[in-house]
């Protein structure tokens, strides 16, 4: 697949994911938005019907006062008006049944009289009885609103109404939720609150004035907090919390997904270009011995001893060359396995390191350099497995050469000291062209090549520095590099030595 193609899928499937996950979030905030403006809506209404059945208390609690003369004065205009009755009824029974007929005509117009009187009081008795009811409210109204704020907030709102009152009404509207709640003046002073009163600001309080027709230096606040809001907030909109977590998973695993895929690329280019230049790197010895063998079928070079040895040299050279070549991609297989497989022994570092060093001097005298070892280690025994030791520090030395600069020496120098009385350090420094800060962080990777700028003869895999940290990671031991362009390198090995 191209890098292209990838970058494509890549964007889409961001935008699609990022609008999902944006949507979802979308719809989280306006549940949240609408759950507490019906949280809002609730409490006020709630807090409103408190307030209006505190003041119909306040009303019947004037008109009980004067509920006992009422009844008394209905009592009396009551009884008066019984005895009036039963005295008339009686006068009009006698008069019918004592007075013969030829008499009763003068007698029934006194009759009809006394019941139109009768009448006419009556009425006079009903008015004066709606009067005074009327006088009686007007009273009560005039008292409520000259004498109802003179009375203590605690009498004309008791705390247990109060939190009766709220209780019923909140369940009744549906929200059945603990609550705080407190009287306040105009002054922000508290009258009395519940024991768990304690908002955290003012935006969790909600407030209802009490009775509104009171002076203004008189009225009261009725104030309400929930402490568990959030939570009820919350609990309505959690069952998109596991959409929202399903979706951050989604968006990992594609972000992971994607950058396996751009490794497996990069991985995939680096893999062509090694073997690419493996078979550059086979192709000039083979094609030295291919030439080598075709002139030792000529009688002339056989006959020749200077150019029969010079033919020989160039065969055995070249062979070593391949053979070093091919080592180098059987190392490959090391980093392929979960462990590899070593004999680990006792051995002398100092020892192990000045072998390679004499084996490796002649080549460094052939660019006009030199090599001094100052292996001044007094404890030198460690545990490794030897072939694998010898080929870290030859891959050191080697490296040093290959990244020389053209028109200094190469100067190599290997030391080994004892930090402390538990490990030995190891270190190789040359004055070879240096590497980038850049670099210093990446070269220890597989396959990974340092630029050279314009040298362009340095051949390799990338696998000579990825090998040596591997190894010395299964010594038990560390590695770290230091470098600075065209004054050199320098690689730190530190390893535990063997007690």
């Amino acid at each position: 697949m191209k890098r292209s193609t990838i970058w494509i899928l890549t964007v889409v499937m961001a935008i699609a994911l990022l609008g999902l996950l944006a949507m979802q979030i979308f719809y989280l905030e306006k549940m949240v938005a609408m759950r507490n403006s019906q949280f809002n809506e609730i409490v006020k209404r709630s807090l409103y019907s408190v307030s209006t059945m505190l003041e119909q208390n306040e009303t019947k609690y004037f008109l009980d006062q004067d509920l006992a003369e009422a009844e008394q004065y209905y009592s009396d205009i009551s009884k008066n008006s019984f005895n009036f009755n039963e005295r008339h009824e009686a006068n009009i029974d006698t008069t019918l049944t004592t007075e013969d007929p030829a008499s009763l005509r003068p007698a029934n117009r006194n009759t009809l009289k006394d019941l139109n009187d009768s009448y006419q009081l009556k009425q006079e008795i009903l008015k004066k009885q709606y009067l005074y009811q009327k006088t009686l409210l007007n009273e009560v109204i005039l008292t409520i609103l000259n004498e109802s704020s003179d009375r203590p907030i605690q009498e004309r709102a008791d705390s247990a109404t109060v939190a009766t009152y709220l209780r019923s009404e909140l369940e009744y509207n549906g929200l059945e939720l603990p609550f705080e709640f407190a009287i306040v003046n105009r002054s922000s002073g508290v009258v009395y609150k519940t024991e768990g009163y304690s908002p955290l600001s003012q935006q969790d309080v909600y407030s209802q004035l009490l009775f509104p027709n009171d002076p203004k230096s008189k009225q009261n606040m009725l104030n309400i907090t929930f402490p568990n809001k959030s939570d009820y907030i919350f609990s309505s909109v959690k069952f998109l919390v596991p959409s929202l977590a399903f979706t951050f998973l989604l968006l990992g695993v594609f972000l992971y997904t994607i950058s396996v895929a751009f490794k497996q690329k990069k991985l995939s280019e680096i893999k062509n270009d090694f073997i690419n230049n493996m078979t550059h790197e086979f192709k000039t010895p083979i094609s030295s011995i291919s030439i080598a063998a075709q002139m030792l079928n000529d009688d002339s070079v056989r006959k020749s001893p200077e150019m029969l040895k010079h033919v020989s040299t160039v065969i055995n050279d070249e062979t070593k060359r391949l053979r070093f070549q091919v080592e180098k991609v059987l190392q490959l297989s090391l980093f392929d396995r979960k462990n590899a497989t070593m004999r680990l022994e006792e051995e002398d570092a100092n020892a192990n390191i000045y072998n390679v060093i004499n084996t490796f001097k002649l080549k460094v005298e052939k660019y006009g350099g030199r090599i001094d070892a100052n292996l001044d280690a007094e404890d030198p025994i460690i545990k490794v497995d030897r072939m694998h030791f010898t080929n870290v520090i030859f891959n050191l030395l080697d490296n040093a050469v290959k990244y020389r600069r053209e028109d200094v020496p190469p100067e190599l120098t290997v030391t080994t000291v004892n930090p402390d009385e538990d490990h030995i350090q190891i270190t190789v420094a040359d004055n070879g062209i240096g590497m980038k800060r850049e670099d210093l962080k990446k070269i220890f990777e597989k396959f990974y090549r340092v630029s050279t700028g314009n040298l362009h003869d340095v051949k390799g895999f990338g696998l000579g520095l990825a090998y040596v940290h591997k190894m010395i990671d299964l010594f038990g031991g560390t590695i770290r590099a230091e470098s600075e362009v065209n004054k050199g390198s320098k690689f730190i090995i530190t390893l535990p030595l063997y007690k």
